[in-house]
């Protein structure tokens, strides 16, 4: 996701994918990969959020995010679906900072 879209388009876009990649993540390498169940938990927050359809403040979740994911690093020895969680969230992350329309 190179081109920028907005925040709306984002949540649209990538939460239904998200959601069901998140939990499925955390199973598989959440041993390995401790963070992940942090990953989890923010994500978890943002969802809830978003889903409460009111004027939302994701600062400090996207905050967490960065720095537990060492600014959405993907670790060497994980799978394609960890990968696409990591790319998705900083899709989702660089919407909400650059977009007006945060719902």
């Amino acid at each position: 996701m190179s081109e920028k879209i907005s925040f709306v388009s984002a949540v649209a876009e990538l939460m239904p994918t998200l959601e069901q990649y998140v939990p499925v993540v955390d199973r598989v390498h959440g041993a390995n990969h401790p963070e992940f169940h942090e990953v989890r938990a923010v994500f978890n927050v943002i969802n809830t959020k978003i889903q409460s359809e009111r004027a939302l403040d994701l600062s400090d979740e996207f905050n967490q995010l960065r720095m537990i994911t060492d600014n959405y690093i993907i670790p060497e020895d994980v799978c394609e679906s960890y990968e696409a969680v990591y790319d998705m969230l900083k899709a989702l992350n660089d919407a909400y900072l650059s977009s007006n329309d945060k719902l």
